[in-house]
């Protein structure tokens, strides 16, 4: 099992780093709402995803479905491959990244 790290880099930046799955995602939905608490813009880089399978296309979706209950917005760049052809195949790549 990989490690996975949320990183907080200042002005409402976030990074994730590391595999996003069933095994690694457990911690992180908590981890990202406490994290994500006192922005109302979030932008969240996942550049240096190295991997993702449904269970992290889950996370990013039910992170959007928080911020868009909590009036926030939630944008993600720099979608990796993997997560893009998951999102295609699940047909909600709009929600990810809309202008994409």
């Amino acid at each position: 099992m990989s490690a996975v790290e949320l990183v907080d880099c200042g002005g409402g930046r976030f990074s994730l780093c590391g595999e996003l799955s069933f095994h690694t995602v457990v911690g992180l939905l908590a981890r990202g709402r406490d994290m994500f608490a006192g922005e109302q813009s979030i932008e969240l880089d996942l550049s240096a995803v190295t991997h993702s399978d449904s269970a992290g296309l889950s996370l990013l979706i039910e992170w959007l479905k928080q911020a868009k209950l909590q009036g926030k917005s939630l944008r993600y760049i720099s979608l990796p491959p993997q997560l893009r052809a998951l999102a295609d195949v699940s047909e909600v790549r709009q929600l990810l990244s809309p202008l994409a």
